[in-house]
């Protein structure tokens, strides 16, 4: 298996473990008895989860409050878990975000936060754990793209981007660490019951129009084929049938065409 046994100095990091998929991964690496480092801006709710999986599955459970935005916050973590004599075993990178509508009116602050967070801060990550990963040949990381990965995406061009980029990171890394005992996951979810097009300014209703229903997955079973995904080894996990059909599509359809057409469904779009 390419997930790491558990042991008693090891932990799993997990980034934007406060909600959503990233909570759903915790509780899945939970029940196979690793030891997690909760990474997240709110305290109180990783704590909550904490308490919730220390509770439920008889493991070390550790919040780290960090604005991965910050690249100081970052730099912290490693030294945070030798204070606590723990190793990285598995690195979870899945805090991200998205931004709505135009560019000609984007927000530059939250722009350049996207970034930070959705690419820099799994550059940065990677760079800060796998290479002790690799000295030990002991190790899995796990990176969360999205289905906008694989074509242009109009009304979130940043956020579509920032995908693409982690997509074709966790490959190439893959590749590179072939053999050395470390694995790479990319998981790419399509659209997911998590509150995160709410958090972005899209209503249900609009992410129902944009996206059609048998595409959208409940969290938890999203954050089991993750897991599962990393504890075989394998490169890319697209959870869902339909979404593993519709990034294949996207995939291989003349961009000149879908754009346009993408452009045209966008809710943030939509009133052009």
């Amino acid at each position: 298996m390419a997930l790491p046994t558990p042991k008693e100095n090891t932990t799993a990091i997990v980034t934007g473990a406060s909600s959503g998929i990233g909570a759903e991964i915790a509780r899945e690496l939970a029940r196979r008895g690793h030891g997690l480092t909760l990474v997240a801006r709110r305290r109180d709710r990783l704590q909550a989860l904490a308490d919730e999986l220390a509770l439920a599955h008889s493991v070390r459970v550790e919040v780290v409050a960090a604005d991965l935005t910050d690249a100081d916050s970052r730099a912290a973590l490693p030294g945070e878990l030798a204070t606590r004599g723990l190793t990285a075993d598995i690195l979870v990178n899945n805090a991200g975000f998205t931004t709505m509508g135009h560019v000609r009116m984007a927000d530059r602050a939250a722009e350049l936060g996207l970034v930070r967070t959705n690419v820099e801060a799994v550059v940065d990550l990677c760079a800060l754990f796998v290479p002790g990963m690799a000295t030990r040949r002991r190790g899995a990381v796990m990176n969360t793209a999205s289905t906008a990965s694989f074509q242009p995406l109009p009304g979130q061009a940043s956020y579509g981007a920032s995908k693409a980029f982690v997509l074709s990171y966790g490959r190439a890394l893959a590749a590179e660490l072939r053999g050395s005992g470390v694995t790479v996951t990319t998981l790419c979810p399509g659209p997911v019951e998590t509150g995160f097009a709410e958090a972005a300014g899209m209503t249900d209703e609009e992410a129902a129009e944009s996206l059609p229903k048998i595409m959208w997955l409940p969290a938890d079973e999203v954050a089991r084929a993750g897991v599962e995904g990393l504890a075989a080894g394998r490169t890319v996990v697209i959870p869902g049938t339909a979404n593993r059909v519709g990034a294949g599509l996207a995939h291989l359809a003349p961009k000149s065409i879908l754009v346009p057409l993408l452009a045209k469904r966008h809710p943030a779009l939509k009133a052009d």
